[in-house]
């Protein structure tokens, strides 16, 4: 089903005849797709793999201090 999301949304993206409403809807799809797979890998350890920035983001920790 994902698969079939990016395949649309450039199909979307690219039909100037698209309505407002349908572009609004387009990004809701992609970011449910998106939290999906950071859901996902974050469950198959993934996250050990970030570079350390950016688990300390995650963690809370920021930037700078």
């Amino acid at each position: 089903m994902r698969g079939a999301l990016a395949r649309d949304a450039g199909a979307v993206l690219d039909d100037r005849r698209v309505s407002n409403g349908e572009l609004r809807f387009l990004p809701g799809r992609l970011t449910e797709a998106l939290r999906d797979v950071l859901r996902i890998a974050e469950s198959r350890g993934a996250g050990a793999a970030r570079p350390a920035e950016d688990r300390a983001d995650h963690q809370g920790q920021g930037h700078g201090g």
